[in-house]
């Protein structure tokens, strides 16, 4: 069922799933991609007795903000403050989030700074709160060569080749970041329409350049990233999954994560997977929210 509420900043858009009285899940989309990311997750956890909410993220699809004048920040404190004020809004009892990419992101800095609003964190590929502090320190050449669409967006052949090329370079990134998944045109052009959301562009533009100190944030989110810029311990029982193929983030990255997280925690590598794990192989994250579901309080 595709629903909205608003929040103080945006109409959000958002698919539900399930009894309404269930344990509520929520599910977050990465870049570039969309609600389809959930689409061989959200039946079955349905079908289990989770209310499954999966929403829109700022940029995407239908979700729209409210006022031409709030900044088309994707920073990682708008992402996660949407969460929090979708959950909030909605008034649902602690949840269990899951999420990859910019919807993990928004997972991680949910559970980090407002812990009893969660019941449980599936973090696909790790700790997902960027040291924004550090981050002018590079990294090793193989990863520098990995990001080059994050450079590209820097500049302003970049904006102009993501406006112009939006669908051939986000299904570029798809082949690259997932090598073994065999998507097909249909798969790929019912999630590219979400990239023609008017602030896609400008939404992506910000966080990618934002989380380099190479753009100011949203002056109201201000506090909030100082809070993340500490990176927050996650104390809420979370499993961590990560694709062995994954093309942008290796899985060897997210080995040390353990030291962010407090609470419960399992790591799992997923073999052949790459980074759209939730398209590929939905069966882990299915399993992972259940066994945080059933967790004994």
């Amino acid at each position: 069922m595709h629903k909205t509420i608003r929040t103080h900043a945006l109409e959000i858009a958002y698919l539900e799933s399930g009894p309404p009285d269930g344990v509520p899940v929520v599910l977050l989309h990465g870049w570039p991609s969309d609600v389809h990311d959930w689409d061989g997750v959200a039946p079955a956890l349905a079908e289990a007795g989770c209310r499954v909410l999966v929403p829109w993220l700022r940029g995407f699809g239908p979700t729209r903000f409210l006022d031409p004048a709030t900044p088309r920040s994707g920073q990682q404190a708008a992402l996660g403050a949407d969460l929090h004020d979708f959950m909030s809004v909605l008034a649902l009892p602690p949840a269990i989030l899951a999420g990859y990419d910019w919807g993990g992101r928004a997972a991680c800095v949910a559970s980090a700074l407002w812990p009893e609003r969660t019941r449980g964190l599936v973090s696909i590929t790790g700790y997902n709160i960027q040291n924004i502090p550090a981050a002018h320190h590079p990294a090793d050449p193989a990863q520098e060569h990995r990001y080059w669409y994050q450079w590209y967006f820097h500049t302003d052949r970049g904006r102009a080749g993501l406006q112009q090329n939006r669908r051939a370079l986000c299904r570029l990134l798809w082949r690259l970041w997932s090598p073994n998944w065999a998507f097909d045109d249909a798969t790929f052009d019912a999630t590219a329409e979400s990239f023609d959301n008017p602030d896609f562009v400008d939404v992506t533009l910000q966080s990618y350049r934002h989380r380099y100190g190479q753009a100011a944030g949203d002056p109201v989110l201000d506090a909030l990233e100082a809070r993340l810029a500490a990176q927050p311990v996650i104390a809420t029982p979370s499993i961590v999954l990560h694709g062995a193929e994954d093309g942008v983030g290796p899985a060897a990255q997210s080995e040390t994560a353990a030291r962010h997280f407090t609470g419960p925690y399992e790591r799992q590598v997923v073999p052949v997977a790459g980074h759209f794990l939730p398209r590929e192989t939905p069966q882990p994250v299915i399993d992972a929210v259940l066994r945080l579901r059933d967790r004994a309080p």
